[in-house]
């Protein structure tokens, strides 16, 4: 089966995705991620200006199949959650890297650290 990709992301190999913007980053899961939860039917994410460290666990995604903590892929401050999420769980699954995103959090991290989208791609093959 052949997922979603983006080459203008960076990724986490606990399937995470992470999108550069104007002094902040938006944060989701990866299609490959949704894929392998299923249908998810409820999102846990933290409050405004929480803090949190690369690779410390931010929120909770709940799927038919699993309970799935989520990570942050740099360390930061929350400065905005997808509120849409909490009514509307199932946009994760149709649209992870879209309307499907999580966080978004201020950070100064270098994302070079992070998993390339050809590296992405080799570990989920």
């Amino acid at each position: 089966m052949s997922f979603e990709i983006p080459d203008d992301l960076r990724y986490l190999a606990s399937h995470e995705w992470v999108r550069q913007q104007d002094g902040t980053v938006r944060v989701g899961i990866s299609d490959f991620a949704q894929d392998e939860l299923g249908d998810v039917v409820f999102v846990e994410l933290p409050d405004e200006g929480d803090e949190f460290d690369a690779e410390e666990s931010f929120g909770v995604v709940e799927s038919i199949k699993a309970v799935s903590d989520i990570y942050a892929p740099v360390g930061g401050t929350v400065t905005a959650t997808n509120e849409q999420l909490l009514d509307e769980p199932e946009l994760v699954n149709d649209d992870p890297y879209g309307e499907g995103w999580m966080i978004e959090l201020e950070t100064d991290a270098d994302l070079d650290d992070l998993l390339s989208p050809d590296e992405y791609r080799e570990q989920i093959a």
